[in-house]
Order: C-alpha cells, then structure tokens, then sequence
C-alpha cells in the first residue's frame, strides 16, 4: 500500500463517508510492492484447472456458437457533436471507448489492432477508425493483459499523451518513452485540466509475461466531468463486493460501462468475468442511471456463442424491470450522448 493524502470532503463531487483523498501530481514518480496479489478476491488456476479446460476445449465456442458472426452488431457512424456540458461515449469495441467529457477526448483501454497475441483475429473491425478521431487528451488503462494494454495502439500516440495507469505499470509505459505517465492505487484520483479520474477497484488480475503475475495493480475507472457527471468504466472484472462499494462511495453514477462477454466456462471465469446476469446486477449494485455493455462481439476469448451475450443481458434487463431506455447495447462503432 502507498501512502495517502486526505482532506475534508468538499461538494457534491468526493467520496461519501466524510473524507477524499487528494489529487495526485500528475507524472509522478512512485514506488511500489513487488506484488499485488494480496489484493486477488479469488485464487488464481492452477495446473489442474488449465489441464481441464484444454481436455474440454473451452476456449473458443462450437462450430454451431461461431455461426452467429456475421450477424454481430456492427454499425460505425461519424463521431456525434457533443455540445459543451454534454457527454459523448463511442464503442471503438472490446473495452475500448472514445469519451469526450469535460471538453476532453478520453480514451479507455484502447486497442486498435486487427490481432493481440494469443488471440484469434478481431471478428468485427474497429468501430473508429484511428484518423478519424480527435486530438487524444488521455488514455485510461484498466490492466496489462494483451487485450487491455495494447503497445502497438498506443505506439501511435504522441509521447507526451498523459497516461493514467494502475500502480506497478508505469515503468512499463515509462520504458516507452512516454513522459507524462500517472500511476494510481485504488481509491486514489488525478486531475486532468478540470475533469477527474478515480482508479476504483476490481476483481481480476495482471499477466503479461511468464514471471509478472500480479507485479501491476488492476481496476476501473471513474470519470467526473467537475459538475458532478460521472461514467464509470469498469475494465475488466468478475463480480463481487467492490461494485456496492463503488456505488457507496460514488452516488450518482450517470452511465456504466459494464463487461457481458468472456464468461464461459463458468468454473474457469466467473472470478474474473462477469457473465450478462451479473452485468445487470452489478448496475444495480452501482445504483447508475444507464448502463452499456462492452466487452463482446469484438475478440472470441471463450466458449459462449458469439451472440448469446447481448441475448442474455436483454432478457435480465426485462425481467428486472428496468426502463429499456437505460440499456445503451450499441454497436461497434455506436455513439450516445448524454445531454445535461
């Protein structure tokens, strides 16, 4: 654990419970433990458990589970006008999102590239395309795994591009030559020319080589336009106690970007990813006002069939009775904008 800095709770705009902590400098320098595995919510597999799902062949969904490709929503549209106060998100697909907030352009976890390793090929193409984006303000990384963390995307960013990242991953950016590089704990928050973002927990893991396991922290974000607006990325994620949490400590959440897919099977995911029932319960649990899926329809990483992730949270959605207007389930490529 680092230390913390904290004040009184001032304005709408902290945690509840009577103290925030303080914004850090940006770029700052830190150091770190060795590991964060004390902060894993479930045991990670071991030797059996990767020795069972290769006899199952539970990585990749049945000849009958791919069919469904081609029909995958896919529907890329210019990028909308987001008026000033307003609050523009585009599913560029997988975890990455274009948010403009706060008069910046955000992007989250963003990966570009047409193939990550170990992973088959991209099954829908990139809902933006890179030269139609704006000036890239700042770049939010949930974790360090491939599909997260992608170098050749943010190799075509300028290196002067601020940088948020879980503590334990700086050094990786820094390597890069990347200058303005910020690395949080949970619960901490930096600033960026009025809007802020709050590195909030998760439950998951980092992996990037054979000898890294946990080295880097893991989590999501929470962005606050400075006018009380606020979207939460959740990264990657299973569920559990951290989305109350979340929700306790940040009331008033307008939209959360929550996973669906990577699921199955159950026994093998369900630490680490939240299948589209949890999604919605994990909403609740947030108490946000709409909620959008992502992390489908982009890379096939598990065993569900392609489609069956925007089915199920369609059909959880309706039976627990939330306005239908709430569920953002865009295309990749698809845009909102939440007006003030």
């Amino acid at each position: 654990m680092t230390e913390q800095t904290e004040r009184p709770l001032s304005g709408p705009h902290g945690a509840t419970g009577g103290r925030v902590v303080a914004a850090r400098p940006l770029g700052e320098v830190r150091t770190w433990p060795r590991s964060f595995a004390d902060r894993l919510t479930a045991p990670l597999p071991g030797v059996r458990a990767m020795t069972r799902l290769a006899r199952e062949h539970g990585l990749r969904p049945n000849a009958e589970g791919l069919r469904g490709i081609h029909r995958l929503p896919f529907a890329p549209e210019p990028l909308p006008e987001v008026a000033g106060g307003a609050i523009g998100v585009t599913w560029a697909g997988h975890a990455s999102w274009v948010v403009r907030i706060g008069g910046l352009t955000v992007l989250t976890d963003p990966v570009w590239s047409r193939r990550i390793l170990g992973t088959p090929a991209r099954v829908t193409p990139v809902g933006v395309r890179w030269e139609d984006l704006p000036k890239v303000d700042a770049v939010l990384i949930s974790h360090n795994h491939y599909d997260h963390l992608d170098a050749p995307t943010l190799r075509r960013l300028p290196r002067d591009t601020p940088l948020f990242v879980p503590a334990g991953l700086g050094r990786w950016c820094r390597r890069r030559r990347f200058t303005c590089v910020t690395e949080l704990d949970w619960w901490e928050r930096a600033e960026l020319d009025g809007v802020r973002f709050d590195f909030v927990p998760s439950h998951h893991w980092s992996k990037r080589t054979l000898t890294d396991t946990c080295r880097s922290l893991w989590g999501g974000w929470m962005l606050d336009d400075g006018q009380g607006r606020r979207v939460y990325f959740a990264g990657d994620t299973g569920y559990g106690h951290w989305f109350q949490e979340i929700g306790r400590r940040y009331p008033g959440i307008d939209l959360a970007l929550l996973p669906i897919g990577a699921y199955e099977p159950r026994w093998w995911l369900s630490d680490v990813h939240t299948d589209p029932e949890e999604a919605v319960q994990a909403y609740e649990d947030l108490g946000a006002r709409a909620m959008a899926p992502m992390h489908w329809a982009t890379f096939v990483l598990s065993a569900e069939p392609v489609l069956e992730p925007l089915a199920r949270l369609r059909t959880a959605w309706q039976r627990a009775g939330h306005p239908r207007a709430d569920l953002w389930d865009l295309p990749v490529g698809g845009s909102r904008v939440l007006e003030r």
